[in-house]
């Protein structure tokens, strides 16, 4: 998917049908007409219909991580436009902790019900510890949405995001075409116990079978922060001195300029999920020559139209509110970063606007 496929610029808030909705087919998502399933929980009571304001709790993995942050941008962003057409105060209650913690997730979920929000959107460290405080939240009447890390096991009643095993093949097949089929590779994979991360593991690995001549000599974990991250792919690299390729599941290392001096485009090649600005040198030096952008800024952006669709106003939703990569290369470089800059990112280098 093209950069200009998604949302031209200035249009952001109001075309977000063309970064895969699929049926949902307004400016925000999930209507009436939807095909991609139903709810799989009520919200009986949850309505804030003829209240002059409507809370919304956003419990993200962590409040450090700049795609997260990106998604609260977008929910405010969203929350502004309803309260402009509507006349109703929609409020971001933040409660997202500064490291990723499944148990303070779940004491969080807790305290938005307590304090009254009225629904709750959260992103799951571990899917597992998450379910009985959804559950719970859903039984007193707070009706929850996930985006990016689903809970599937719980009721919540929809889920934004992309599908993980594709992302996982996806960013593989890429590897592989730069590497020629052929070369031993590592993984990058984040949080061991995050489900949306296991699933892009496991689509890396079935699509790396597929090529005989690419031998995957690791999958390796770290904490979900640039320092880590980048460490990580250093005590690999140094580990295995013949990695000749590695597949980011997450863009973690690439938001730190470690990568850029420490490794040779010459001699290592990259394919990486997200896009973030700090990720762009990467792909202007060529040591990693695609990315696939995530719209995070429409974690935040489509989950509040959602939730505002189905909560307050009763409309049905799909199940499943699918989202798409966006491939970034040197050819789209510059609207890339338009875009970026126009979803409210300050720290876009102003070369990669003027190109």
């Amino acid at each position: 998917m093209s950069v200009t496929s998604v949302i031209t610029r200035r249009a952001a808030l109001g075309l977000l049908a063309t970064i895969g909705l699929g049926a949902c087919s307004r400016g925000g998502a999930g209507n009436d007409s939807a095909t991609s399933g139903t709810p799989n929980a009520t919200t009986a009571g949850a309505s804030a219909s003829g209240k002059k304001t409507f809370t919304i709790a956003m419990i993200a993995k962590s409040s450090t991580n700049p795609v997260f942050l990106s998604g609260r941008q977008g929910a405010e962003a969203a929350a502004d436009s309803i309260g402009k057409a509507t006349g109703v105060t929609v409020k971001i209650d933040w409660l997202t902790p500064p490291n990723e913690d499944a148990a303070v997730q779940a004491q969080r979920i807790a305290q938005a019900v307590n304090a009254g929000d009225d629904a709750i959107l959260l992103s799951a460290s571990d899917a597992s510890k998450l379910v009985g405080a959804i559950d719970e939240a859903v039984a007193r009447g707070v009706p929850v949405m996930t985006f990016d890390s689903d809970v599937p096991t719980s009721k919540r009643f929809s889920f934004y995001g992309g599908d993980d095993e594709a992302m996982g093949r996806q960013v593989m097949a890429e590897l592989a075409k730069q590497m020629g089929g052929k070369g031993k590779i590592g993984i990058l994979a984040g949080n061991q116990n995050a489900p949306n991360l296991q699933k892009r593991v496991k689509g890396a690995k079935d699509e790396a079978a597929k090529y005989p001549g690419m031998q995957i000599l690791g999958t390796f974990y770290h904490i979900e922060t640039p320092q880590d991250a980048a460490a990580e792919v250093l005590r690999a690299q140094n580990a295995y001195p013949d990695i000749q390729g590695w597949a980011f599941i997450g863009g973690w290392p690439l938001w730190t300029k470690t990568l850029l001096t420490d490794l040779d485009p010459n001699k290592v090649k990259i394919v990486s999920v997200d896009a973030l600005p700090s990720e762009l040198p990467y792909v202007d030096k060529g040591l990693a020559p695609v990315l696939f952008a995530q719209p995070t800024y429409n974690w935040g952006y489509v989950s509040v139209k959602t939730i505002w669709d189905h909560v307050h106003d009763k409309k049905d939703v799909p199940a499943h509110v699918q989202m798409d990569l966006i491939r970034v290369d040197k050819s789209n470089l510059n609207q890339w970063a338009k875009q970026l800059k126009d979803w409210g990112f300050s720290d876009v280098d102003p070369k990669y606007l003027n190109q």
